[in-house]
């Protein structure tokens, strides 16, 4: 079993050789904007079209809450966008996030990553806009990437 590496920096630009998968989590109403996605959208165009696209044709493909989408940037370099969270407003039921959906998500993920030959990169999913707690999401990319012997790093932005 593979170990989740944390290290400090920008989860947009990974610097390991070979194939790259940058996951991050979306919400389940086709909203881009806040939190991770700015970043991936400064670095390229298709992730957020894709996504668009993928909801606004949700009546005829799999867009829901578990989903994955991945969609390569660079010869080497795929972005996953991950349905897990339902809306983006907390309300009565509390935060957006989905641990479920997330983990289910993870779990299309590491089918993909493994299939690719890919180590996986990102921020702390989930934490963000989300509103979700690292403390409820690692044990879930621990289960569902490590375990499986897939390469993780989980980078965290900033000073500090």
């Amino acid at each position: 079993m593979s170990e989740i590496a944390y290290v400090r920096g920008d989860a947009t630009v990974p610097s390991v050789k070979g194939v790259k998968v940058i996951a991050h989590v979306c919400n389940d109403i086709g909203g881009w904007g806040r939190g991770f996605v700015v970043a991936l959208s400064r670095r390229w165009p298709e992730p957020e079209a894709a996504y668009r696209a993928w909801h606004r044709e949700r009546a005829s493909n799999d867009f829901a809450l578990g989903a994955l989408q991945t969609v390569q940037v660079q010869r080497d370099v795929w972005v996953a966008n991950m349905i897990g969270q339902r809306g983006v407003r907390t309300g009565s039921k509390g935060a957006p996030v989905r641990y479920d959906a997330i983990d289910a998500a993870l779990a299309r993920l590491a089918d993909r990553a493994l299939e690719l030959g890919a180590s996986v990169h990102m921020p702390r999913i989930g934490c963000g806009p989300a509103g979700g707690k690292w403390s409820r999401v690692e044990p879930l990319v621990a289960g569902r990437l490590a375990a499986r012997g897939v390469a993780v790093t989980v980078y965290d932005h900033g000073e500090g």
